[in-house]
């Protein structure tokens, strides 16, 4: 178990400087430097003012020069002496840099986002998983019954409803026809959140709620098929029993698979809903950053997102090994 877990770890280093290279690459190749100072203060900012940004921002050393991108080749300097490579030492170390549009450290933006982030992707996927696993055990339960057709047809409609649909509908209906709950806004002081939390967390988990069904459906579907389901049914075991007992147990290393691999979106937050509704989470922060062009804020967001998800997929392994005896880490 613990090589494994060494190995994991020492797979993801290549595979964390890939996307940041990309990342990096895509930035600073297509626009210099020079011209991201210009974007961030203006076009009529002062030669004085673009230095100062720069070495700021650390894309020029103590005497005005600038650093090469991925490889240096100068003589006196060591190879790696380049910004690609700082901006990897940095983020090793959990330095998450600074925004290049505010100055402002990108770590504190994250943890001023994450808690509001969490409000709504939390309780979102909690109550949308419970619910996409119970709908989908019944309409097992019931299978090739009306119930199933109309279930699975209601399903596949709300897959093909794009979740900005449910946004401007669900603001108009709830919060400007009827006026129930705040259209745009967040608040984090006690029952006055849930009131601006609710009606995100409700599109949230109606707008994925048909995905989650049909895939689980066709997972219980599957093993519905197999022969130890026909075993226990022999035996005299009541359908219950046989869904909730033997099928889900044995199901149970898909439902890892797509639980698992949807923690760190949780953390990172949703673009369009938050957006949509002005909460100040990362999905928002990472939407205003590409707006604004902040690389700062942009590489930081990639580096953390990358990390979790990651992460997530060594969880999703040990919660493999977990669930069935069968499978061994080696």
């Amino acid at each position: 178990m613990l090589n494994y877990f060494i190995r994991r770890l020492l797979y993801m280093v290549p595979i964390l400087l890939g996307v940041m290279f990309i990342t990096f690459a895509l930035f600073n190749i297509f626009a210099t430097p020079h011209e991201m100072a210009l974007q961030n203060l203006g076009p009529k900012a002062s030669q004085q003012a673009v230095d100062n940004w720069l070495h700021n921002r650390g894309y020029v050393d103590e005497q005005g020069r600038p650093y090469p991108l991925f490889i240096n080749l100068e003589k006196d300097k060591a190879w790696y002496d380049s910004l690609f490579m700082r901006s990897m030492k940095r983020f090793a170390t959990f330095d998450l840099g600074t925004s290049f549009a505010t100055g402002e450290p990108v770590a504190q933006m994250i943890k001023r986002g994450a808690i509001p982030s969490l409000c709504i992707t939390f309780p979102a996927f909690v109550v949308g998983l419970f619910m996409a696993i119970g709908a989908s055990l019944l309409l097992v339960f019931v299978k090739d019954s009306p119930l199933d057709r109309w279930g699975t047809v209601l399903c596949v409609a709300g897959m093909s409803i794009p979740i900005t649909v449910y946004v401007i509908f669900g603001q108009w209906i709830t919060a400007n026809v009827f006026n129930y709950f705040p259209a745009f806004g967040f608040n984090l002081e006690g029952f006055s959140t849930l009131r601006f939390i609710a009606l995100p967390v409700t599109i949230m988990i109606l707008s994925g709620l048909g995905g989650d069904v049909r895939m689980y459906r066709a997972i219980f579907l599957e093993e519905v098929r197999s022969d130890y389901i026909r075993t226990a049914q022999a035996k005299g075991a009541s359908h219950a029993r046989v869904l909730l007992v033997h099928m889900f147990k044995n199901g149970a290393i898909a439902v890892i698979t797509l639980v698992v691999a949807a923690l760190p979106f949780l953390i990172m937050g949703t673009l369009v809903v938050e957006s949509f509704f002005g909460i100040p989470g990362l999905g928002n922060l990472m939407t205003t950053a590409i707006a604004q062009k902040d690389f700062g804020v942009i590489q930081a967001d990639v580096w953390l997102g990358s990390l979790l998800y990651l992460f997530g997929l060594l969880l999703t392994d040990l919660c493999y090994a977990a669930a069935d005896p069968r499978i061994r880490l080696q």
